[in-house]
C-alpha cells in the first residue's frame, strides 16, 4: 500500500467504518464486531474480520455476502470485500482468532479433507 495516501486511506477507512455502522447495525446489537483488517488503495480491495458472536452464527455468511454486494455497490473506491469470521478458539490477534474459519458452499477447505461432502452446519 502507497504511503503517500495514508491520509485517503484513513478517509476510506472512516467510510467503510460508517457503512459498517450504518448499514449493519444487527452486528454489534447481536454481540458481534466488524474491524477493517486492511485496505488496499491501488487494488480497491479492503478486508473485514467479524468477531465475537458472529463467528458461531449460522446467519454470517449470509452477512457476509450482503457486506461483500453492498459496498462495492456504495463505496466506488472498494472493488473487492474480503470478510469472514475468526474462530472462536485460540485467540493470537484479537479478533482474528485461531485458524479455523467458517465452511462455505463451493469453497474448497484448507484442511485439505477430500472426504468432506459439503460444509458443515454451524450448530
Amino acid at each position: 500500500m502507497s504511503t503517500e495516501t495514508e491520509g485517503g486511506d484513513d478517509d476510506l477507512r472512516e467510510q467503510i467504518s460508517n457503512f459498517l455502522r450504518r448499514n449493519f447495525p444487527q452486528i454489534q446489537m447481536h454481540g458481534g464486531s466488524a474491524a477493517i483488517e486492511s485496505i488496499d488503495r491501488e487494488t480497491g480491495e479492503v478486508s473485514i474480520q467479524l468477531g465475537g458472536a458472529c463467528s458461531g452464527c449460522g446467519i454470517s455468511p449470509m452477512t457476509i455476502q450482503a457486506i461483500k454486494t453492498r459496498m462495492t455497490k456504495e463505496l466506488p473506491e472498494i472493488e473487492t470485500v474480503h470478510a469472514n469470521t475468526g474462530g472462536d478458539m485460540g485467540g493470537s490477534e484479537g479478533m482474528a482468532g485461531g485458524s479455523t474459519s467458517p465452511s462455505f458452499p463451493g469453497h474448497e477447505s484448507s484442511s485439505g479433507d477430500e472426504s468432506d461432502e459439503g460444509p458443515e452446519a454451524p450448530f
